[in-house]
């Protein structure tokens, strides 16, 4: 039960995610108002991450901005990390 209702948080967030990056790459090319980086990191570390890698691919969309993506990448690791600690990876 719980596994599903986690899973539902990261369809849920990562549909969220992509919408957020679908619109920003739209405000960026139009001169527009962005979504700030740290907005979208937090949407990422909120579970919309496989979401946001998606849209990186799909929009190419902050892929080659290597700060930012160093950033997005310990969000993943953090993740990682957490799925493998609950799956019981460490003891």
């Amino acid at each position: 039960m719980r596994a599903l209702f986690v899973i539902g948080i990261y369809l849920l967030m990562s549909a969220f995610a992509f919408a957020m990056y679908r619109a920003d790459k739209r405000r960026a090319g139009g001169g527009a108002w962005r979504i700030s980086e740290s907005t979208l990191h937090a949407v990422e570390l909120l579970g919309g991450w496989p979401g946001a890698l998606a849209a990186q691919r799909v929009f190419r969309h902050k892929w080659r901005k290597t700060s930012y993506m160093a950033v997005f990448w310990t969000i993943v690791a953090v993740h990682a990390f957490g799925w493998a600690w609950w799956l019981g990876a460490f003891g």
